[in-house]
């Protein structure tokens, strides 16, 4: 039996076609799941507070509007992430092809492919707006609450003009109301998805002075606790934040509706992994067992917090068993003669859809509410630093290692999450691109799938393991850090090949969108990597850029922030890989010289680390003195010492890569004069060599030259 399931009920004359009806009746469910998610977290911050006694009452307005504004802040920052994030990876955005779009997919002029694009930014200027006003207003009521004045005490407006301008959570809460300010300006006035990814980024700064505040200004290992709230605030805010998006815009969807969820139930799988994982590695550093989770009420939370997590992770499996498949079932049966069972399907998708986002939404705000809760619990193991401090946790915040013996380096380690975390899921997404050529036939060396994986696992052990643990400590333990970074890495990597993999392996889109592979290719062909991957550019930044960082206070600034480290290990990681791809890789890009060439820069970039590691050989100044000069070492040899010990590093053992490099790029060089020669010989076997022939002509014409001139000079 089939029925004919036919579209929504024409619009009026003159008005433009709207969503179906179908989506309205449940529109209250969603706004009933917003309300909850809303009060969840209010309600989990008074709680959380209410255990607490106030010296100073600030009133009613503060108590009550001060947890209320910040929930607010957080979602509305929340959703203007998730719509730019929407707008840039996941909707459509053709410009002057709605017609072509429309009459591709059969579509009314309602459901036209790319008008949902207009519809997320302008989510993103309202609600980036919205966020503005309540960081405001959170960063006044938040002074309030902390200092216990209430707002029309006389005091009040020049004691909160230096909270803003002296005390560092002033500064940080006045950074993020800057930061949604200029995002309003910017988000109004972007219109294309590379706009929109730009915005994204510039939203992203507040996050990543949010991650600065709460426990992780004050924990004992200060680079964890940034990395894993930054690491939380960025998944849930493109979860929740994107959820709340796309139901915003559901109605402009149209038959996008099916890929736009599928999409993001992918983005939704990696921010569930990221605030897992980030929650689960801060329990661990507050909790001393795992009994701790039963006989503590800071471990009730996290239990109560595993169990609402286990609950996310259902609803997000059932997005894309039931709702992409029932959304799909709906846009192959607009207009067309189905059977009974996939009419019913196509009948119930918008009921599944904002059922399950209503749902999602209440869970989420749970979530949301305990980890309120959470923050305000005092944990079973305190994370503040007590007791008298060594120079070394003065200095660096963390305790003084032990001396640095061989299974030291191998052993010793301390978390960096979002490393750690880049590592492992760049070793996951290689092996599942290589199983997807697996599956449809095609062929991937195993030893460039070796080869990544073995980079992948010493970047691990470089950034969490020994020299990270060392090189806050030694500079020549930093040293070793940057040359493995910069050095032996990106060998392991370029060989690999992973631009020309991914390349192969991830779907190309077709609906006007911007998915991995069309941002790939983008990046690839942009002027920026372009110019950047030129071999001789390449080659002045590998060698120039340490000249730069050692003899600038770029270098105590990696020191002494956590930002600054991260930036440190992306720009010679980015480095290493953009010089030697240009020698010996596959990947495109640059336009690789001829072999001499490659060899000249190859010799070129040696020399001049040879004479950076002399430098700093002879230097007699200690670099950093306030860092290295201070921290009360008991063992190896002095700062100084150790200096020269580095500059010995970068001029000795540094070299041992390059000349690796330099037999790739011989061996590399003869199997190509090898291919040359071949294709010649199969052209000349072919067609004839003709440029043999034409040698041996030009040689037979000169000889006849010669035999005419001397019988010539004979005759006469």
């Amino acid at each position: 039996m089939t029925t004919t399931v036919r579209g929504s009920r024409a619009p009026a004359p003159g008005r433009p076609a709207r969503a179906d009806a179908a989506h309205r009746p449940v529109r209250p469910g969603l706004v009933a799941g917003a309300v909850a998610a809303v009060l969840g977290v209010v309600v989990g911050t008074l709680v959380a507070q209410s255990g607490t006694i106030d010296l100073l009452d600030p009133g009613t307005l503060v108590r009550w509007g001060s947890p209320t504004a910040t929930v607010l802040t957080e979602l509305a920052g929340a959703v203007t992430l998730g719509a730019l994030a929407m707008a840039a990876f996941v909707l459509p955005w053709p410009p002057g092809r709605g017609k072509r779009d429309t009459a591709r997919r059969g579509g009314s002029s309602g459901e036209r492919t790319g008008t949902s694009f207009t519809a997320m930014m302008r989510v993103a200027a309202v609600s980036s707006v919205v966020w503005t006003v309540f960081a405001l207003a959170d960063l006044v009521l938040g002074y309030g609450a902390i200092a216990g004045r209430r707002l029309d005490a006389p005091s009040f407006g020049p004691e909160l003009g230096v909270y803003v301008t002296s005390i560092s959570l002033g500064k940080i809460g006045l950074g993020v109301v800057a930061v949604a300010a200029l995002t309003s300006v910017v988000a109004v006035l972007v219109r294309t998805p590379v706009g929109a990814l730009w915005t994204a980024l510039l939203a992203l700064v507040a996050l990543v002075l949010q991650a600065q505040t709460g426990h992780a200004s004050g924990d004992t290992n200060h680079e964890l606790a940034i990395s894993t709230m930054f690491l939380h605030l960025v998944g849930a805010s493109l979860w929740i934040g994107g959820l709340a998006a796309i139901a915003l815009v559901a109605g402009r969807l149209g038959r996008d509706l099916a890929p736009t969820v599928e999409r993001f139930s992918t983005v939704a799988l990696w921010c569930y992994v990221a605030v897992g994982t980030s929650g689960a590695v801060n329990a661990a550093m507050r909790m001393a067992d795992v009994g701790q989770l039963v006989t503590t009420t800071y471990g009730r939370l996290v239990l109560t917090k595993i169990l609402l997590m286990g609950g996310l992770g259902v609803i997000g499996w059932l997005h894309r068993r039931r709702v992409v498949d029932a959304l799909n079932a709906r846009a192959d049966a607009a207009g067309a003669t189905v059977d009974a069972g996939s009419a019913r399907a196509a009948e119930r998708a918008p009921w599944v859809f904002w059922r399950l986002v209503a749902v999602e939404l209440v869970l989420m705000g749970a979530v949301s509410g305990v980890a309120v809760a959470l923050s305000a619990a005092e944990p079973p193991v305190p994370q503040t630093p007590s007791g008298e401090l060594s120079p070394a946790e003065i200095v660096t915040g963390h305790p003084l290692p032990s001396p640095p013996t061989p299974d030291q380096w191998l052993t010793a380690f301390r978390w960096d999450l979002l490393l750690a975390l880049g590592a492992l899921a760049g070793a996951v997404v290689y092996l599942r691109w290589v199983r997807r050529l697996a599956a449809r036939g095609d062929r991937w060396p195993v030893g460039r799938t070796i080869s990544w994986l073995v980079g992948m696992a010493v970047f691990f052990w470089a950034t969490s393991g020994g020299p990270a643990v060392y090189g806050h400590f030694m500079i020549s333990a930093h040293m070793v850090e940057h040359m493995t970074l910069m050095l032996i890495i990106p060998v392991f990597l370029v060989v690999s090949g992973p631009v020309t993999l991914a390349l192969r392996a991830l779907p190309s889109r077709h609906d006007g969108s911007r998915g991995p592979r069309e941002w790939l290719l983008g990046i690839v062909h942009s002027r920026w990597a372009g110019f950047f991957a030129t071999p001789i550019v390449a080659a002045a930044n590998f060698a120039g850029s340490m000249y730069v960082f050692y003899f600038t206070e770029l270098f105590r600034y990696a020191l002494e922030t956590y930002i600054g480290h991260l930036a440190m290990v992306v720009h010679f990681s980015l480095a290493g890989y953009m010089f030697l791809n240009g020698l010996i890789g596959i990947d495109p890009g640059p336009k690789r010289p001829a072999y001499p060439m490659r060899l000249v820069l190859l010799f070129a970039t040696m020399a001049v680390h040879a004479f950076f590691g002399v430098a700093l050989t002879m230097d007699t100044a200690l670099l950093v003195p306030e860092w290295y000069g201070l921290l009360g070492r008991t063992w190896g040899p002095s700062a100084l010492d150790d200096q020269r010990t580095a500059g010995a590093i970068v001029w000795g053992i540094s070299e041992l890569p390059m000349l690796a490099v330099a037999i790739i790029l011989a061996v590399a060089w003869t199997r190509a004069d090898e291919r040359h020669a071949k294709r010649r010989d199969r052209a000349a076997d072919r067609y004839g060599d003709t440029e043999l022939e034409a040698y041996n002509a030009r040689l037979a014409a000169i000889a006849e030259q010669d035999a005419k001139l001397t019988e010539h000079d004979q005759g006469r």
